[in-house]
């Protein structure tokens, strides 16, 4: 919402009050309150009118500053609000005649009494301030009020995230409006609106409401970013760190850590595609045929068409194509498929359930009473009102008997374009709801996986999200077209996302929409099983890769053999995200912030700490990317290139920059299987470019996403010494690029094109190597 005519004017027909000055404060416990009026109080009788703000200053957890203001705190509706930790650290306030500074951990809020500014630092670093005349209280001549927000941006600051935004990855000059909508991968909308952002100076700022959040990001005044929301309070947290990692972690901490997910989840996904024809015979063709192509497949995927068409969602599978599905379920398992079909929100008028849930109330409905409806998706559709435990329960219950049959997954879609012209059974406000929504739809249905399958089973494959959307994975992307221009900007929403600490993101490869090329099919095939978690899925069109052409056949079965291998480094990506709240897709500038051309980096990222991908967005087979400082490896060709420089590259469909960071330790895992296996059985240790003196470590993790080893290396003296723990079988470390080896203290020296191999026992826990 832009309220300016420039610098110098107020937007027409609005007027704008910030505070002048701290008049009064108090300070209980850890709650710093300020009373703020809108002129300076120079007499007793200037108390008399023209209002104040009363903001409040605290500290959920160390670290994080919360700033709340309030105009008329009886006018504050706060239902839904999400759900952040309350941990009360110790904080510190310090008084002088000019100001006040309150303090958590090593983060200050340094307020200006005169002047009512507030600067915010940590340790000694100047992070953002709040200058004179930008929080502010602002009414039009309709006399709806606002709150605004406006915090400083430093020269060559740049903003990031605020969801699964597909414009471009830095934010600066963009108007973002935190709303979700289904409007596709092309444009400003979309399903994931995040209203957090972190800036390349190191630290985040978080706005605490669920309803529409506008951020003005350096546009309307180019040195500020600013937030708005409509009422009568602002709510906002300063999240700092020593690291933008940091910052993740803390903002994680705020608002939940991703869970870890099942291992055969980020295998390879098959799904039926959304509104082709198929029935059992084509699901079996599919299985059969990937299986004899020797296509390593985790999961199948049933999109909308297992119900009949005019009744999603009825939960029952359509008889005329899928006559005994129970039996069917129970012969894919047999071929170790897990299976995941499609689900909604919404009640068509058609499904026999609809009259079943509107007499017991179960669906939103119009302030006379009456049940809202529209024909948008579905004819006469109604939406379950998840505010009502009885409907969550009547909803669930109807999931439960799928589980019974045999389906280990549910792809949660929809969930946005909510009403607000609705009554909602608790009496949540439907502004608030209209993002919150997909909270409690996402959240019914991943706590039922949960209690049927455990929690280390229990996986989504969810479309929209708010904040918090992080403890309830996964997410994909939503409807690309099938065009390269749409497959950057796919890369731009997931990156954005990953900003918000969600772990895990993936994607339809070759595009939703229909018209892939057999050559868009085969680079899109690369970086979606170099994405966190994979899926062949479209509209109208099969995405199996034999209907392109048998090279597609060849690159489906060699990528997706390339991640089940990866999977022992995979997963312990996947572990440390749901500690340190890190995502396992790393925008460039997340893990090499020191670079300031990371800053700018939208076409190429890391997964994990230590590839560096860049997908090839062209028909040529080109590719012009980055790479940092140091002594970097393509993992498929063993080429060796140096950094801190741009490469232009050109590369066939088995080959693209998949680098690996000098100093690593990958562990690599069983080539012909799927991705759920032993990560500790048979392992490769592959070193690439050790650096004298420095050790590179990796930690071992087992299926079930224990820690249970580790690998390290250290090179020095012309030697290399290895040393392991926690492999459960004899094993092998691979030398990358090194071509001999004078001597070993144990073990059987080889030779393969990518270097030297050694062999190893798994009682040996350490092997020194001489160059």
């Amino acid at each position: 919402m832009k309220f300016s005519n420039g610098c110098w004017m107020d937007k027409e027909g609005h007027v704008i009050k910030s505070p002048a000055e701290v008049y009064d404060w108090k300070q209980e416990d850890q709650l710093l309150t300020m009373y703020t009026p809108f002129q300076k109080i120079n007499h007793i009788g200037q108390t008399l009118d023209g209002g104040i703000l009363t903001v409040e200053i605290s500290s959920p957890l160390e670290n994080i500053i919360r700033v709340k203001a309030y105009h008329h705190v009886g006018s504050v509706v706060n239902d839904p609000s999400f759900t952040v930790a309350e941990k009360s650290p110790a904080v510190q306030l310090e008084e002088t005649e000019e100001q006040l500074t309150f303090t958590s951990g090593t983060l200050h809020a340094t307020i200006e009494r005169e002047h009512w500014r507030v600067h915010f630092s940590y340790k000694d670093k100047s992070l953002t301030s709040s200058e004179p005349r930008s929080l502010s209280y602002v009414h039009n001549d309709k006399n709806e009020p606002y709150m605004r927000e406006q915090l400083s941006l430093d020269v060559g600051e740049l903003i990031y995230g605020l969801g699964e935004r597909f414009t471009p990855f830095v934010k600066n000059g963009q108007v973002v409006d935190i709303w979700n909508e289904d409007g596709g991968t092309g444009s400003e909308q979309t399903y994931k609106n995040i209203p957090f952002y972190v800036s390349n100076k190191g630290y985040g700022v978080f706005v605490n409401h669920p309803e529409h959040v506008s951020f003005e990001v350096a546009s309307e005044k180019v040195s500020k970013s600013q937030f708005s929301v409509a009422g009568e309070c602002l709510d906002y947290y300063i999240v700092a760190g020593d690291s933008l990692k940091d910052v993740l972690h803390n903002y994680t901490e705020l608002t939940g850590k991703p869970p870890l997910v099942p291992s055969w989840s980020f295998g390879l996904w098959l799904s039926t595609s959304f509104l082709t024809n198929y029935d059992e015979k084509t699901v079996t063709s599919f299985v059969d045929e990937m299986i004899e192509r020797e296509i390593p497949l985790d999961v199948f995927h049933f999109d909308c068409l297992w119900m009949k068409e005019l009744e999603w969602c009825n939960f029952e599978w359509d008889e005329r194509v899928f006559p005994d599905p129970i039996n069917m379920l129970k012969r894919l398992k047999e071929k170790g498929l897990k299976i995941c079909v499609w689900i909604n929100p919404y009640i068509g008028q058609k499904s026999p359930l609809f009259k079943e849930a509107a007499d017991q109330g179960f669906l939103l409905k119009k302030a006379d009473g009456r049940v809202w409806q529209w024909d948008k998706w579905q004819a006469g559709m109604g939406l379950v009102d998840f505010t009502n435990p009885e409907a969550t329960s009547w909803y669930t219950d109807k999931l439960n008997g799928l589980i019974d049959m045999g389906v280990d997954s549910f792809k949660t879609d929809f969930g946005e374009r909510i009403p607000v012209d609705v009554v909602y059974a608790d009496g949540s406000c439907p502004n608030k709801m209209h993002n919150y929504y997909t909270q409690l739809y996402n959240e019914s249905v991943f706590n039922l996986l949960k209690k049927r399958l455990g929690n280390e089973q229990a996986v989504l494959f969810a479309r929209s999200a708010t904040v918090g959307g992080q403890t309830l994975p996964v997410h994909w992307g939503g409807d690309s077209f099938s065009n390269y221009s749409s497959m950057a900007e796919t890369l731009r929403g997931g990156l954005s996302l990953s900003l918000a600490g969600f772990a895990y993101w993936s994607h339809d490869i070759g595009g939703f929409e229909t018209g892939s090329t057999p050559d868009l099919y085969k680079r899109w095939t690369q970086f979606g099983l170099l994405s966190s978690h994979s899926r062949y899925h479209g509209s109208g069109d099969y995405k199996v890769p034999w209907l392109y052409d048998e090279e597609a056949v060849d690159i489906t079965r060699q990528f997706t053999k390339l991640k089940c291998r990866l999977m022992p480094y995979l997963y312990s990506m996947a572990v440390a995200a749901t500690k340190t709240g890190v995502p396992m897709l790393r925008p460039m500038v997340l893990e090499f912030t020191e670079d300031e051309t990371c800053h700018y980096l939208d076409r190429q990222y890391m997964l994990g700490s230590d590839l560096l991908v860049a997908p090839i967005f062209n028909d040529q087979g080109t590719v012009k990317y980055y790479l940092p400082e140091g002594e970097w490896t393509n993992l498929l060709t063993n080429s060796k290139v140096t950094g801190e420089r741009w490469i232009t590259e050109s590369h066939d469909y088995t080959t693209l920059p998949l680098m690996v960071k000098e100093n690593s330790i990958l562990a690599f895992g069983h080539e012909d299987t799927t991705a759920a296996y032993d990560f500790t059985n048979e392992v490769e240790l592959h070193l690439f470019a050790l650096k004298e003196g420095e050790e590179a470590r990796m930690v071992l993790v087992n299926e079930a996403g224990e820690e249970v080893g580790f690998a390290t290396a250290l090179k020095s003296d012309s030697s290399i010494k290895v040393q392991t723990e926690g492999l459960s079988t004899s094993y092998t470390v691979v030398l990358r690029n090194v071509h001999s080896v004078q001597s070993l203290t144990t073990g059987e020296q080889g030779q393969t094109s990518d270097g030297v191999t050694i062999s190893l026992d798994s009682d040996v826990k350490e092997v020194t190597i001489q160059l």
